[in-house]
């Protein structure tokens, strides 16, 4: 454990000794403030036109036409960021050549992979911890759905936990850190948009694929509703990308 915290403690400082993590946030928290903002205006909009019919006027909810919206354009943003995050993670460490150092040190596979993946993880959560500004600024107007709202803070810390193994795992595969990142983008993409085709294939292929979008099994924390099947989905989904990267490390460290 102590050699984990060691290269937690080491990533986390090279993360906030950089430029590239406040950059991340800067993007992150702009992105997200503009569409609160627009979502925010419209809701306005829509509330002014519904005065002239009280009962229209009673069946709108800030929690669906703001909060849910919002957080499923953070989800969207978290795709274009998270890779920036993650490509250098281990792409880094191989192109300086303090990759074959780092591991003549008495620590584990698993003590670099979770040290790197917690401390990016950590950075990610301290990033979507600004964004609660956002419901904060709307207690002064209206009473938010909280408990709506924290389960779609829970689906988005899965999901950016998600994105953070699949990166690390692409960053083991290449010294260029570009190639990571693109790498990650790429695959990210299919799992957000794979639900599409579901419309248009056999009801059977329609529920695996169904199981395998991201944005399926997000869905229903963005509305409030915290189902174990997607927690573990999101879990097992981590999981899997971190044992692949341990045995490309494992592989690196039996050609070397």
């Amino acid at each position: 454990m102590s050699r984990l915290l060691a290269i937690y403690q080491r990533e986390l400082a090279y993360f906030y000794n950089s430029i590239v993590a406040y950059v991340v946030i800067m993007i992150f928290v702009l992105l997200g403030g503009w569409f609160f903002y627009n979502l925010l205006a419209f809701f306005n909009m829509v509330s002014i036109e519904a005065m002239q019919n009280p009962l229209a006027a009673g069946q709108l909810s800030i929690t669906e036409l703001v909060l849910q919206p919002l957080f499923g354009n953070l989800s969207i943003v978290m795709l274009l960021v998270m890779p920036l995050l993650t490509m250098r993670l281990l792409s880094e460490e191989r192109r300086s050549g303090t990759a074959e150092l780092l591991f003549t040190y008495p620590i584990s596979d698993w003590d670099a992979i979770l040290g790197k993946y917690f401390a990016t993880v950590t950075v990610f959560a301290s990033m979507l911890g600004i964004t609660v500004v956002y419901p904060l600024l709307l207690m002064r107007y209206v009473s938010p759905e909280w408990g709506a709202i924290l389960s779609a803070y829970l689906g988005l810390l899965l999901l950016g936990m998600a994105f953070v193994a699949m990166g690390l795992f692409f960053s083991s595969l290449s010294e260029n850190q570009l190639v990571a990142g693109i790498l990650t983008f790429g695959l990210a993409l299919f799992f957000l948009i794979i639900g599409w085709v579901a419309p248009f294939v056999s009801p059977n292929v329609a529920v695996v694929v169904g199981q395998l979008s991201i944005l399926e099994h997000f869905d229903s924390f963005s509305k409030g509703i915290i189902d174990t099947n997607d927690i573990v989905y999101y879990l097992n989904f981590s999981v899997f990308f971190l044992f692949l990267c341990s045995r490309v490390l494992e592989s690196n460290r039996w050609r070397g």
